[in-house]
């Protein structure tokens, strides 16, 4: 539930995600005229406190009241002109390591004078609201996500037009604390820092359970791994397997392995035909490393199941048995953590780790093949409540084909439901949508039209965009991959993902603030097929604030994609052309400013709207 307070018709909530707050406001429309927008000040405790910062300005500064101390982008002398804004520590201010505790929100509503020209801030108007800011964690849940912002400015500006992910050749191991390269004040930086920043609370949490196995003789670690290659997780990986205190179930799909009978095979990342990797993959160096340092009962199997051995999962035990459980989307590899859009969760709960290490032992025992479909552990849906585990539901597939479209129909019947909501709503972030199996995909691809539900949704495959129409309260679905695109001057700073993903995530959210709400998430990618043919694990959650975390993290992505999609032109750009100006500086090359009367808001108020929609919604 948001934190709330309001003052004579003003209303601040803020919702809080992982590592960031959603900040939503409210207004009657009597308090609408001659509005100028919201000046935000956040105090963290104990700290200095600063004014948010606005990505425009007043074209004529010295006709509006202003803080010559303060920047022209401050939100104190330029208010931002949205009913909603996410802040996520560290993006301007404080640093790559902000601090994390309670934070105050002061929000000041302003005004024009008759004349267009901005007023003296008025604090008696401001309404303030205190929230914790950091990991996301409740009962026995935790939450972590990547940042995956290479396409953004914020990453060019921390790490430069010409980022590299890896040192250039093939080594394996290599030692993330050398210096991959300078950022724009010309610095050097690590991989490390470039790692610490893209991967954000999902990579914190996959080394902070990877360690404390490590540093717990007592501890066991059973692994599902689809791709491989992160080097300090290889590390840990191979560390315990010195000391036999691991298990590791690795994918050998086409793309993972090569072996004689290896021939071309579909791509898992583009889905289209694709040539056999043509030397040793990372996970057959890895896995030869593996051998060669276990030390038993330490052991590696390797398989595919009918397709892919798709889930991506840590399984903590004792001698007494399972302790805790990580899953999610995020494959532990440098692309899965440090470019794609992904997240975690952690189950710190035995019951539900000792479901996960039950039917790690089921696929350990067949060898990893698809006839686990026919077990009772694929037929099954594992349900678990409890004081400090929120309503949860797992599947694990491959499932035989009546049993993976009954759980697809299930959830695609639970999307449909939010249009008999009041204020229904779905956000999502799915890899793919176009050309797949099922219900569910089909079903978030045609959402937009529903003006019945408000939709919020980005895929790197959508099947087209639908991006906001004024006047209209059609929902909006945006691409993650403006493939070979660049923005049009000055806005051409920003790299892209090449053929791999941005948007990795398969997580859908339903009415996260209304009676029923729900995410769907985990290393699922919805499809009919994968899950006859995958190894994957499908978890429905069913508690509002987890649900509100995830939405938070679409809304992220939806917006900022919204920006580069509307923006982006065909044109091709090389490398060497990219900038790394920052938003302030292009719109001002743009000339793009503030505007000085109140008819920003007014489709906030309108009915028919997606803007009075989403105002309603949050605030």
């Amino acid at each position: 539930m948001p934190i709330t307070n309001q003052k004579s018709g003003f209303t601040v909530k803020a919702y809080r995600g992982d590592a960031k707050t959603l900040l939503a406001f409210n207004l009657t429309k009597a308090k609408a005229k001659n509005f100028a927008g919201f000046t935000i000040q956040a105090a963290p405790d104990g700290q200095e406190s600063f004014f948010l910062s606005n990505f425009l300005q007043f074209e004529e500064l010295s006709k509006h009241a202003q803080d010559g101390k303060l920047p022209p982008t401050s939100s104190f002398n330029a208010p931002i002109h949205k009913f909603r804004w996410i802040h996520v520590p560290g993006s301007l201010h404080q640093g790559t390591n902000p601090f994390f505790g309670p934070y105050t929100y002061t929000v000041t509503p302003r005004y024009f004078d008759g004349n267009g020209s901005l007023l003296a801030i008025d604090a008696s108007l401001s309404v303030a609201v205190k929230i914790t800011v950091g990991s996301f964690a409740k009962g026995a849940i935790e939450a972590g996500f990547t940042r995956g912002f290479i396409q953004s400015q914020a990453f060019v500006n921390h790490f430069g037009p010409k980022a590299i992910f890896r040192p250039k050749g093939k080594e394996l191991l290599f030692d993330t604390s050398q210096v991959s390269g300078k950022n724009s004040k010309g610095e050097d930086y690590t991989f490390a820092d470039e790692y610490q920043w893209l991967g954000f609370t999902a990579r914190e949490k996959v080394l902070s359970l990877g360690n404390e196995v490590l540093k717990n003789k007592q501890l066991h670690l059973d692994v599902f791994a689809y791709d491989l290659n992160e080097p300090d997780v290889m590390k840990i990986f191979l560390a315990l397997a010195k000391e036999g205190r691991i298990r590791i179930i690795l994918d050998n799909a086409a793309l993972h392995h090569i072996s004689k009978s290896t021939k071309s095979t579909k791509s898992a990342k583009a889905g289209k035909p694709a040539k056999p990797p043509k030397g040793p993959t990372p996970e057959d160096q890895f896995e030869q490393l593996f051998s060669k340092a276990a030390k038993k009962p330490a052991a590696i199997k390797r398989g595919m199941f009918g397709r892919f051995a798709h889930d991506k999962v840590f399984i903590v035990s004792n001698a007494q048995g399972a302790l805790k459980v990580l899953t999610g989307s995020t494959n532990f590899s440098v692309t899965g953590l440090y470019v794609n859009s992904n997240h975690v969760l952690v189950f710190n709960d035995s019951k539900v780790a000792a479901t996960y290490a039950q039917i790690f032992q089921v696929v350990w025992d067949g060898d990893v093949k698809t006839t686990f479909n026919k077990t009772a552990e694929a037929a099954k849906t594992f349900s678990f409540s409890s004081a400090n585990v929120a309503n949860t539901d797992i599947t694990f597939s491959p499932h035989l084909p009546a049993q993976a479209k009954g759980n697809l129909d299930n959830m695609a019947a639970r999307i449909a439901k939010e249009e008999k909501q009041t204020n229904g709503s779905v956000l999502f972030a799915v890899m793919g949508l176009d050309k797949a199996s099922g219900s569910v995909l089909p079903a978030l691809q045609k959402l937009h039209e529903d003006q019945n539900i408000f939709s919020y949704g980005i895929s790197d495959s959508p099947g087209g965009i639908q991006l906001y129409t004024p006047r209209k309260k059609t929902g909006v679905l945006v691409s993650g991959k403006p493939a070979s695109t660049v923005l049009p001057p000055p806005f051409n700073q920003v790299p892209g993902v090449g053929l791999g993903h941005q948007v990795h995530h398969k997580f859908v959210v339903c009415g996260f603030n209304g009676p029923n709400p729900v995410v769907y998430c985990g290393s699922s990618n919805l499809a009919e097929k994968g899950e006859q043919v995958n190894g994957d694990n499908l978890i429905a959650i069913h508690d509002g604030d987890i649900a509100t975390v995830f939405a938070i993290d679409a809304l992220t992505l939806v917006d900022h994609f919204d920006f580069l999609d509307r923006s982006a032109s065909k044109a091709k750009v090389a490398p060497a052309k990219i900038k790394a100006a920052s938003k302030q500086q292009q719109a001002l090359q743009a000339r793009w400013f503030l505007s000085t009367n109140d008819n920003w808001v007014k489709p906030y108020f309108d009915p028919n709207d997606l803007h009075a929609v989403d105002r309603e919604l949050f605030g």
